[in-house]
């Protein structure tokens, strides 16, 4: 048994980083070893396990001084200055270096990150030395500079990525190739015959302005717009740091007989609507891998997203399930309804079982 850390910057997005972090801690605890999350989160970890069905029983946290305050502060402002993933990676990797000599093994599981020690780095997108990928803030050298790490911390480092498309951008980036280990989906059993399953769309994720959630009312018109009876469930976590741009989904949702909105949903109602419906529509463009893409597929749906990022990789790049913009979207799913398509794609390709095996087999080589 080996003393682990697991360094996740932050859970209080709830989203697809988030059940990777958890999941990883299922894996840990479940091999035997001793395992530590170090975070800065308002967020329960226990609480989000539950809503991504993991066990994390045993699991110890700590986090920086102050934390609960400092993680408050960042949801208060982050209407205002966003997110902030480096600067709040930044923040944990300043207290947690003077600590890492704790532990036999780092397992980061947002991102790239310099610490001392043999480490495993689970990278959704690069977060430091964003200049490189030409879309860096105006502080993210500062924070590369406090935290990012260099190639010579990357020596002692074990680099996955959730993506092909992702670990493309890790390679400009750092000049090292991840390999791949996709999130981990499990296939949804239980699902209706595609006969009695209703002709609705279903939308999870994040309720926040990178999901693009607004777009999906947009698709949603254009269908109805030529005729077809259908309707929406938009179904997702509703952070506070996001609570402007729920409180405008909310009032489009309201605006619309044809949407129902839900939020921060139980597993069981998510799994529900999943079973009984049709079709799963993503609008964010490149998503580093698209879980929600995954979830519909796991579930026996027909499934839609932007023909960018990650997403592709598991639509396998059919032109028929990509789109480029709102009124692509609109003809795809127009298009599927017309010819009654079915779902074709593999349910298990991203189960949990292979996630682990592959996070056990590279802590094991690191360890």
């Amino acid at each position: 048994m080996a003393r682990i850390a697991v360094f996740h910057n932050t859970l209080d997005f709830q989203g697809g980083a988030d059940g990777v972090c958890l999941a990883t801690c299922e894996t840990l605890l479940a091999d035997g070893h001793d395992v530590t999350l170090c975070t800065l989160s308002e967020t329960d970890p226990a609480a989000l396990a539950e809503r991504f069905g993991a066990d994390v029983e045993g699991l110890a946290t700590r986090t920086v001084p102050g934390g609960d305050t400092i993680a408050t502060a960042f949801a208060e402002a982050a209407p205002w200055i966003g997110p902030q993933l480096a600067l709040r990676s930044t923040v944990v990797h300043r207290w947690f270096r003077r600590r890492a000599a704790a532990f036999d093994l780092t397992v980061s599981t947002a991102n790239e990150i310099r610490v001392p020690g043999p480490s495993v780095q689970y990278v959704h997108y690069p977060q430091f030395y964003r200049r490189r990928t030409g879309n860096g803030g105006r502080l993210n050298p500062l924070w590369s500079a406090l935290a990012g790490p260099g190639r010579a911390d990357l020596r002692d480092a074990t680099l996955l990525a959730n993506s092909e498309w992702t670990a493309d951008i890790v390679d400009r980036v750092y000049n090292l190739h991840p390999d791949i280990v996709h999130p981990p989906v499990d296939p949804v059993d239980g699902g209706r015959p595609w006969s009695e399953r209703e002709a609705g769309i279903v939308v999870v994720g994040r309720i926040a302005p990178d999901k693009r959630i607004h777009e999906a009312f947009a698709v949603l018109d254009g269908l109805r717009e030529r005729g077809r009876d259908i309707h929406l469930h938009v179904v997702g976590s509703a952070p506070r740091a996001y609570r402007r741009y729920v409180d405008r989904i909310t009032r489009m949702a309201a605006e619309r007989q044809y949407v129902s909105l839900e939020r921060d949903v139980q597993r069981d109602r998510l799994m529900e609507l999943l079973r009984t419906h049709r079709y799963g529509l993503n609008v964010k463009p490149n998503e580093h891998f698209g879980m929600s893409v995954a979830e519909y597929v796991a579930a026996g749906m027909v499934a839609f997203a932007p023909d960018s990022g990650g997403q592709r990789e598991i639509l396998n790049g059919r032109a028929d399930r990509l789109f480029d913009d709102i009124d692509g979207a609109v003809d795809c799913v127009d298009a599927a309804i017309a010819n009654s398509e079915r779902p074709s794609l593999r349910r298990d390709r991203f189960s949990r079982e292979r996630f682990a095996a592959a996070v056990s087999e590279h802590v094991a080589e690191r360890l």
